[in-house]
């Protein structure tokens, strides 16, 4: 069984974060998503909610491939969540080179920990390579338009986390 882990902070989940999911589902026989717990970062949504969202996006997704698709919190390393979910395979989405230079880094340093685990990239289509959670709540913040950049269900709890509902 290929296993494949698609790790990120989802804060919130984005178009262009569902779209990897889809491409990569249909390459794997079972996805995780693996929700980092990232206190740096001070995510808007919490845990649960984040979970929430990827969850709820994803259950179409996973009806449409036929692909089983899991969502996974963590807080350990990245390699040791890929060991813990049996994954073979970390899905990685580049949108940039700045994406790649940071990205070859940390592919680097997995295969020091365990050389067994190969990371994969996919490149964002076109029409999702600028979407980036930061940038979509700062729009939201300043009551700009994030139909482009999330479904309506995450848009909804976006506005509504942000109080502008």
């Amino acid at each position: 069984m290929r296993v494949g882990l698609y790790p990120g902070t989802f804060d919130p989940i984005t178009l262009g974060h569902i779209d990897i999911i889809r491409r990569a589902a249909v390459l794997l026989d079972r996805l995780v998503v693996g929700v980092a717990i990232n206190r740096d970062k001070g995510p808007l949504f919490d845990l649960e909610e984040r979970v929430a969202m990827i969850e709820a996006e994803c259950a179409e997704l996973a009806k449409q491939t036929g692909i089983e698709i899991r969502v996974h919190p963590f807080e350990n390393l990245l390699i040791d969540c890929a060991r813990d979910v049996g994954a073979q395979v970390i899905v990685r989405g580049l949108r940039a080179v700045a994406d790649f230079e940071y990205e070859y880094q940390m592919v680097g340093m997995n295969r020091q920990l365990d050389d067994t685990i190969e990371t994969v990239f996919l490149m964002a289509e076109a029409q999702h390579q600028a979407i980036a959670s930061k940038l979509v709540k700062e729009i939201a913040r300043l009551d700009g338009d994030i139909s482009k950049f999330v479904t309506p269900r995450v848009k909804t709890a976006l506005m509504a986390q942000l109080g502008k509902t």
